[in-house]
């Protein structure tokens, strides 16, 4: 197969998928040579030569395209390919688990309309990453991809929707919930595709928000994460008096959860939820959280009799602590949840379940019920574009590492710590830049330490 450009590659193999433009930068041609690269390094760690892949794709116009172009490197490879069609990440996740057999997602989140990616995963829906998989495809891609002389593999469908949804459903204690009112934002994402196949069996009253599959999000940008995003559930929340609103992203792997009064409710909040409600069940287990989770989060699980474990960001470090710990849970505080019961995948609908079980066996609010997870004022993530992020870092280590009760540590990016506050100074994986994420006791000290570092950062 053809020869790709080393700057090309790098562009669009990131550290935990690959993604770019269509067609700048991901083509049908690349896309092929992926698949084709991939079962190569699937059989080179002992697959048969006429393994098996499920393929999913999201909403998105290029999507199927770029699908029966991966497909078809694979079966030229003498892989044979299911394709689930249409899918969020965690549906994907769901096949490759259940199944036993590797994986890819077409999907590039909640990026714009352009572009597009692929997430893949072995069998059993282990993450592959820079580290343990996208960089030997990378270097195939480079080297050229050898034909392969032997039997094409073949292409089929199956779709697994219902199947997934009543996996899910079995995961979480819902059989005697009261009846709720649940808005629900897809953003014209995957989660129009999967929140009626799970909801839809609950005693829920469903107010939905762009359910239709439309990958040029039209609406607004399919990404809870930024708070301009979750206007019109809030608004649809108050408007017909729901008892929670639920917010998707593109492919449906992240979820964010608004309150009954409209209120934003912070994932490192949901952490403690479903930390809690998964240790009711798990006694003493593991439980799983990056290092800009709130502290709430570990104070949480400790007072639940659990067990704290602090991990770098990303899902690939995530699911990797999960499988080497056998953590039952693990949150991130950008809307990822992890659980054991999933294969250690993450699962935007099996999170909004959780918050869903809790909220329903009681009467209180959903506000009322959160209220003890919220102990901290946090800043957000806060990015600032710099030239050198090692001598800016090193700048701000040299400000606050001379002051008494401080302590550092570098397991992602630095974190400065006393016990009143902290912060996180970490680069970013694919851009130029510096990600500050701030905590505190009051809302005093995390302004005073927030504008402190940013003033160090970006003078």
């Amino acid at each position: 197969m053809n020869n790709f450009e080393p700057g090309d590659l790098d562009a669009v193999i990131k550290a935990y998928d690959i993604r770019g433009k269509v067609p700048q930068q991901l083509t049908t041609e690349l896309v092929t040579a992926v698949g084709a690269a991939f079962v190569r390094l699937l059989k080179s760690q002992g697959a048969k030569e006429d393994c098996t892949l499920v393929v999913g794709e999201d909403m998105r116009p290029t999507s199927p395209v770029l699908a029966s172009a991966f497909a078809a490197g694979a079966n030229s490879q003498g892989a044979n390919v299911i394709r689930i069609g249409l899918a969020a990440t965690d549906q994907l996740y769901f096949a490759s688990g259940s199944l036993n057999l590797p994986g890819a997602m077409f999907t590039a989140s909640h990026n714009p309309a352009d572009y597009n990616g692929i997430k893949l995963c072995r069998a059993g829906a282990a993450p592959v990453g820079e580290d343990s998989g996208l960089r030997t495809i990378r270097d195939d891609l480079l080297a050229g991809v050898p034909d392969w002389s032997g039997t094409p593999g073949t292409t089929t469908f199956h779709d697994v929707l219902a199947e997934y949804a009543t996996h899910l459903l079995s995961l979480v204690d819902v059989a005697h919930i009261r009846p709720l009112t649940v808005a629900v934002d897809a953003g014209n994402g995957m989660g129009g595709h999967t929140a009626s196949a799970v909801l839809g069996r609950l005693p829920l009253k469903i107010i939905p928000l762009y359910f239709e599959l439309d990958g040029t999000f039209p609406n607004h940008e399919a990404n809870p994460i930024d708070p301009a995003n979750l206007r019109d559930l809030q608004a649809a929340v108050i408007a017909n008096k729901a008892d929670i609103g639920l917010a998707f992203d593109g492919d449906a792997d992240r979820c964010f959860i608004v309150d009954e009064l409209g209120q934003i409710v912070s994932p490192s909040t949901l952490t403690g939820l479903i930390a809690k409600n998964e240790l009711q069940v798990h006694q003493g287990a593991k439980i799983i959280h990056n290092l800009i989770t709130s502290r709430s989060v570990s104070e949480v699980i400790l007072e639940n009799g659990g067990v704290p474990v602090r991990t770098r960001v990303g899902h690939s470090y995530i699911k990797a602590e999960m499988a080497a710990t056998g953590a039952v849970f693990g949150g991130e505080h950008s809307g990822h949840f992890y659980f054991a019961d999933f294969w250690n995948a993450d699962s935007g609908m099996l999170a909004a379940l959780h918050a869903i079980s809790v909220l329903g066996k009681t009467t209180q609010p959903l506000s009322e019920i959160l209220k003890p997870f919220i102990r901290y004022v946090d800043s957000g993530e806060i990015n600032s574009r710099v030239v050198d992020s090692k001598a800016i870092t090193l700048r701000v280590k040299r400000a606050f590492e001379i002051r008494e009760g401080v302590s550092l540590d570098f397991l992602d990016g630095m974190t400065v710590s006393t016990k009143e506050w902290w912060f996180n100074l970490r680069p970013s994986n694919t851009e130029p830049l510096l990600r500050l994420n701030v905590e505190a006791k009051t809302d005093e000290q995390m302004c005073s330490i927030r504008d402190e570092v940013l003033n160090l950062v970006r003078s």
